[in-house]
């Protein structure tokens, strides 16, 4: 689980003429994208979840634009030690939900929904994490 690897961002567009970019950020605060080992430097924050970053050797807008759609991941181990009580949502994938397994969770704006085993997908809002269990409960 260590050399596993967690998709963190993503390039999702060229900002100005100077090769900054505009990342899709899928961490907690957009400008976490730039303490990750990425080789991306944080610029500012530009809504809830994007970035724009800067990246060595990218230095016009033409560059820049030959990075768009790239998926940004580090290794899990990169990752800072989760705080007391919290978690990161890669946690719960392979948790239960009753009979069944957490295959994926998403967030498509209204809140984090878990993907089940079955094909269901249920909100977690709610939602509590037991972690010697390896499960979720509403």
């Amino acid at each position: 689980m260590e050399n596993e690897k967690i998709l963190v961002g993503k390039i999702v567009a060229a900002q100005g003429l100077r090769g900054e970019l505009r990342v899709n950020s899928f961490t907690e605060n957009p400008s976490d994208i730039g303490t990750l080992p990425l080789g991306l430097k944080f610029i500012r924050a530009i809504g809830k979840n994007l970035a724009i970053c800067k990246m060595d050797g990218i230095n016009d807008r033409t560059n820049a634009e030959t990075l768009i759609g790239r998926e940004l991941y580090i290794n899990r181990s990169d990752l800072p030690d989760a705080k007391d009580g919290e978690f990161y949502i890669i946690d719960l994938i392979g948790m239960k939900v009753g009979e069944h397994n957490i295959t994926d969770v998403h967030n498509f704006g209204a809140g984090d929904i878990l993907e089940l085993s079955n094909g269901r997908m249920v909100s977690f809002k709610n939602a509590k994490v037991d972690f010697e269990k390896r499960a979720v409960v509403f």
